[in-house]
């Protein structure tokens, strides 16, 4: 059984978008599994009323798969990240993220403030020991089968040692949530050479050599599409957040930009179909936010009912591989 608790103040579309992505998660989850929906009460429960009215029959689902937990505070995309931890103790996100902490909860979804939600899930639910920072986890949609990038945007400036820590933590995930056995560790860097890359990435080379992972050595930009370099295939990429971000901002560009091409080349939709659901980052819904005592997984601010809905069924996989105490016995290994 899982218990999630999502932000339902949190995101473009709140609370429209995640109450919609709770009654379609419902629809597919078992009745072991429970939704708490954290906000304003009134404010949830007028929008729940206003989307149960268009689907009757969810009623009883409802009433018995639902929770709603107060929060009068909401974080605003424009807050700075202190405010979760310090001005708005009550916003949903921080009661959400506390949930855990009080044993009444076992994972939280958000489509909020990013920035706020890693600062309070850091200060509330802390950091596994041998860690300094976490990491951002993002899977990344490729030729052949997905990888999980990290640092995807929690830290623009990351020591090797650091690096190195990334490199532990996306091989659990990608054991535990991708089913990767051994995975193969990549380090992004500009060339493939152990010297190629500045002062950090040189570094964890030498680190990751001897760090008892299946490191593959560096990996560079254009092996990322590919899901594969010249020694095999690759299932995690190591990198700071900067250049992770980036990176990732520029893959949500280049599929739109893609299908247009070969839509104005006359390729019609139906033929593209196989190819659209192949690389839709709406699949993946949210990124875990990786290495600390729980779980708290971030989706875009503008995701849609389902790529919320899909980052609730992240929260549940986490939560139902033991992701967090694999990450632990990982560290202290």
């Amino acid at each position: 059984m899982a218990r999630i608790a999502l932000d339902a103040m949190g995101g473009d579309h709140a609370p429209a978008a995640p109450i919609a992505a709770a009654l379609l998660a419902i629809q597919e989850l078992g009745p072991e599994h429970q939704i708490q929906l954290v906000g304003r009460a009134s404010v949830i429960q007028e929008q729940l009323n206003a989307q149960l009215a268009a689907a009757p029959a969810l009623l009883v689902e409802a009433a018995t798969r639902f929770e709603i937990v107060d929060a009068p505070d909401v974080i605003e995309m424009t807050d700075k990240p202190s405010v979760a931890i310090r001005g708005k103790p009550q916003s949903s996100m921080a009661v959400g993220i506390r949930l855990q902490t009080e044993g009444r909860s076992d994972a939280f979804v958000s489509a909020g403030n990013t920035g706020a939600q890693m600062a309070a899930s850091t200060f509330i639910l802390r950091l596994h020991e041998g860690l300094s920072r976490p990491a951002i986890g993002t899977v990344f949609p490729t030729a052949k089968q997905p990888v999980v990038v990290l640092d995807a945007g929690a830290n623009v400036d990351c020591s090797a040692a650091e690096l190195v820590q990334f490199a532990r933590l996306g091989s659990v995930y990608a054991r535990d949530i991708l089913g990767r056995p051994n995975p193969a560790v990549g380090l992004l860097s500009i060339g493939e050479e152990a010297e190629k890359g500045n002062a950090a990435v040189k570094e964890a080379h030498q680190l990751l050599l001897g760090a008892h992972l299946n490191f593959i050595g560096n990996v560079e930009g254009r092996d990322i599409p590919t899901g594969s370099c010249d020694r095999g295939p690759i299932d995690v990429v190591v990198c700071d957040g900067f250049t992770g971000n980036v990176l990732l901002k520029f893959y949500e560009a280049v599929a739109p930009m893609f299908f247009g091409m070969m839509l104005k080349a006359g390729v019609s939709r139906e033929q593209l179909g196989s190819v659209v659901h192949s690389l839709d980052y709406e699949k993946y819904g949210g990124a875990p936010l990786l290495g600390l005592k729980g779980v708290s997984i971030i989706c875009h601010g503008k995701s849609s009912p389902e790529a919320i809905k899909n980052g609730i069924f992240a929260g549940i996989r986490a939560v139902e591989s033991h992701m967090s105490q694999h990450i632990r016995e990982q560290l202290t290994s």
